[in-house]
């Protein structure tokens, strides 16, 4: 599904990344962890196309995507949802679902349907602006977003941040059932440790820009969560 081989950034001067490679297979939930300023953020924008890579290869079904601009990248099948959630706070909750279908040429199709079964609360506020939206309830309208562009691959940063817990636990019952589906992978950064042994398949943890430790998420012991994970 998503390679990732190689990869290396550097801004001003300084690198950044260091040889990041990782797969995300089909049908499959891998979760990307490390402590705060590893690198976690800056592999995400490389595979979406908002940083440029030094050096490495970022595959999406065995096609190249380095060299490709953002949009490009995502109309070949990339969702992604950044730290921040970056929707439209003075459009209403249904004009920023409806804003990603036009922006990609799509047809609703019964999808915005299918979004508002997996996010309810969203149905009942489609007329209410996205600004005024709790911190829990713009993360649902982030996700249900950019999976109305028919992503082969949801890419997620930090999506529990700052979100009180009953509203993490829908959105992880929610990954739970796109990747019953197995229409969908998903590539997660994450720090809620709790959240990836829940919802996750596979684990890499980066540290210094590299990474240190990989594997299935039931071997994501005790001794590697304080070698590489606590603060």
């Amino acid at each position: 599904m998503l390679n990732l081989s190689n990869i290396n950034v550097s801004y001003d001067g300084s690198r950044i990344l260091r040889g990041v490679s990782l797969s995300v297979p089909e049908k499959s939930l891998v979760c990307l962890m490390g402590r705060n300023g590893v690198g976690k953020t800056t592999t995400l924008k490389s595979i979406v196309g908002l940083v440029k890579s030094d050096l490495g290869s970022v595959k999406l079904d065995g096609a190249e995507l380095i060299g490709l601009p953002p949009d490009v990248r995502a109309r070949k099948g990339i969702g992604f949802v950044p730290q921040g959630r970056d929707i439209f706070p003075h459009l209403t909750v249904w004009e920023n679902l409806k804003i990603s279908l036009v922006v990609h040429g799509t047809k609703a199709n019964g999808q915005v349907d299918r979004v508002l079964e997996l996010f309810p609360i969203l149905k009942e506020f489609l007329q209410r602006k996205g600004g005024v939206l709790s911190g829990g309830q713009q993360q649902q309208l982030a996700i249900a977003r950019a999976l109305l562009t028919n992503p082969k691959i949801l890419i997620l940063d930090e999506p529990t941040e700052g979100i009180q817990p009953n509203i993490i636990d829908l959105i992880g019952d929610t990954l739970l059932k796109i990747k019953k589906e197995g229409k969908i992978s998903i590539l997660l950064v994450e720090q809620y440790l709790d959240f990836c042994l829940t919802v996750g398949d596979t684990f890499y943890i980066m540290d210094r820009g590299a990474v240190v430790a990989e594997g299935p998420i039931a071997h994501l012991n005790d001794e590697i969560v304080k070698k590489h994970l606590t603060v």
